[in-house]
């Protein structure tokens, strides 16, 4: 027996029993999945032009591509469609049964738990530490040297949020360990997401090896954390901070939650605030370094705005240049590029049947990028985001932090962290490509330029 559909009566030209037209291309017995392994940018940005909704054959699978912004909104916002499908069910070997990762009942009541973390009274707490890290950072470099600016960024993004909302001091050398653990296993995890053949990922090659003992480490590294506080909290020293609220939290029948799903909350936490802001950040460092027109507008921004003494949290809201040039940055270069829902019920999309366990998929990057959603998609420009260029932009085309009841709680945290950290190197390098740097997108998980080695020089105090 079905469910009947939450969702709008089916459009006109589509019959109710009608499943979307499958995409072109494909290849024997991989299908689609060839498409996504070989180019997949390409593949889903040409995909609307088959039509807001397609068909795809992933193996021996069907899933279902959404490709207009609206529908996507639809899709994100209706109780028909859950958290599921091939990318979180790949990165269930990763995240558990948090609150990226759960639906219904649980997943609100673990949002409840983190939610008081995030206010903004709190994050106001933790720009002490964003800026100290931020500092740190751009202090290690000295002048001409060449910087793998993806591995210093994540190491910062991942001191933040240890420092900040887990108040971890001992990471150090914990935050080499998560980083290299993290970008083993987020390489992996996106051919696991595209061919879902589970008895392949169990062979003993030395990228099963590799991939198996990084995530091994990743779950030990949370543990040590959790096993610290714990002790902390029995000597009598318990911060009140979110990892003290996940070890306080109790379950629907107020029992404590048990340990694996505090282990599976600290990992949600430590992969978004380290692996999603490091991207983001990577990238604007990247953008910059292409475009130094940008470079010198944000630079001269920070000036007036600080005259010349670090920029602070208190200066975020007179940085309005910094939050276009962050969102433009988001929105051509996103870190996330592709997304996959469940249908949970038989429903409508579109005007178009959507069986029942179906996987949907859809692509912020396609959207993003789409001529229909943006004018002038492929250009960086910041200023398109000034509100007297509204129209030049489809608002349901660019939600870096979701929408509905799935929207990011850190929000609000992670852009503090982008201006923090950008303004903070900006004000003091310049950021130019070498022989060695390559802007081009590799692709995993999360999207990053193939070798963002940049070099630094820095700015006269004259």
């Amino acid at each position: 027996m079905t469910v009947e559909s939450t969702l709008p009566a089916p459009a006109a030209g589509a019959g109710p029993g009608q499943l979307p037209p499958p995409a072109p291309g494909g290849a024997p017995l991989l299908g689609h999945a060839w498409n996504l392994l070989r180019d997949p940018l390409g593949f889903l940005s040409g995909l609307r032009d088959g039509g807001d909704v397609v068909q795809l054959r992933l193996g021996p699978k069907t899933a279902y591509a959404v490709c207009d912004p609206e529908l996507v909104a639809t899709l994100l916002k209706s109780p028909d469609f859950l958290v599921g499908g091939p990318l979180w069910e790949t990165m269930g070997v990763l995240l558990g049964k948090g609150v990226a990762t759960s639906n219904g009942p649980l997943h609100r009541r673990q949002r409840r738990a983190i939610q008081p973390a995030f206010r903004m009274d709190r994050i106001h707490e933790y720009a002490t530490v964003m800026e100290e890290e931020a500092r740190a950072m751009a202090a290690r470099w000295s002048d001409g040297q060449t910087v793998d600016i993806t591995a210093e960024v994540f190491r910062t993004a991942t001191r933040v949020v240890a420092r900040s909302v887990l108040q971890v001091d001992s990471i150090d050398e914990r935050a080499d360990r998560l980083s290299a653990a993290l970008h083993t296993v987020f390489e992996g995890l996106y051919r696991r997401m595209i061919l879902s053949f589970g008895p392949l990922y169990r062979v003993p090659s030395p990228a099963n090896r590799r991939f198996d003992s990084a995530l091994a480490d990743l779950h030990r590294l949370v543990d040590e954390i959790i096993a610290e506080r714990r002790a902390e909290a029995a000597s009598g020293t318990n911060p009140d901070d979110l990892l003290a609220a996940l070890l306080a939290d109790r379950d629907e029948n107020g029992e404590p939650v048990n340990e694996q799903e505090v282990h599976d909350q600290v990992v949600s936490l430590v992969v978004a605030g380290a692996e999603n802001v490091a991207k983001t950040l990577t990238w604007a460092f990247q953008l910059l370094a292409e475009h130094p027109e940008h470079e010198r507008r944000l630079s001269a921004e920070l000036e007036s705005v600080t005259g010349g003494r670090p920029v602070a949290f208190g200066d975020l809201k007179e940085l309005a240049y910094m939050r276009n040039l962050i969102t433009e940055s988001m929105r051509i270069r996103p870190a996330v590029w592709i997304l996959t829902r469940l249908a949970a019920v038989d429903t409508t999309l579109g005007g178009y049947r959507i069986p029942a366990g179906s996987d949907i998929l859809y692509s912020p990057l396609a959207m993003q990028r789409d001529p229909r959603a943006f004018r002038d998609p492929l250009v960086f420009d910041p200023d398109r985001w000034l509100p007297e260029r509204a129209a030049d932009v489809t608002p349901a085309a660019h939600a870096p932090f979701s929408v509905g009841n799935r929207k990011c709680p850190g929000d609000h945290f992670s852009m503090a962290e982008l201006a923090l950290i950008l303004g903070t190197v900006v004000a003091e390098w310049r950021l130019v490509p070498t022989a060695e740097t390559d802007g081009t997108a590799r692709i995993g998980i999360t999207l990053q330029p193939r070798r963002a080695l940049l070099r630094v020089e820095a700015k006269s105090r004259g």
